[in-house]
């Protein structure tokens, strides 16, 4: 539903020639392990292309872990109703109060009154698989 609509955007990202050359020598055994051992091997752009949407993944998950970290005022781990109010309050203050309690409720998956990160997660990357 609403929080759907508000989640992070994956991002692109380039590499600088430092990073290119460590990706060539550093990545190349978690990206090979991962390649079908019968074939002679992958060519150079396919495994740029590989290590590339790694990366991406990563930066996306890192946007997510900010997000939540800002919506957890007081480091607990987990989001109450009342950091939803605040969050939204400060972002989008003419949003009704009721749909900002939809949005908890959907978020919050086991209903116990906390959205942990994995909730959180889940709810931000809905739709981007």
């Amino acid at each position: 539903m609403f929080f759907s609509q508000v989640r992070a955007r994956p991002k692109t990202w380039e590499a600088s020639p430092s990073e290119y050359k460590r990706w060539v020598e550093i990545e190349a055994n978690a990206v090979m392990s991962s390649v079908n051992p019968d074939t002679s091997g992958i060519s150079l752009e396919e495994f740029l292309n590989i290590v590339r949407k790694k990366k991406e993944a990563q930066l996306y998950w890192n946007e997510i872990r900010h997000i939540f970290t800002a919506f957890d005022r007081y480091y607990r781990g987990y989001l109450t109703l009342e950091d939803f109010q605040k969050a939204f309050k400060q972002v989008a203050p003419k949003l009704p109060e009721r749909t900002v309690l939809e949005v908890f409720r959907e978020v919050d998956q086991d209903s116990d009154g906390h959205v942990s990160f994995k909730d959180f997660e889940y709810a931000m990357s809905c739709g981007q698989k």
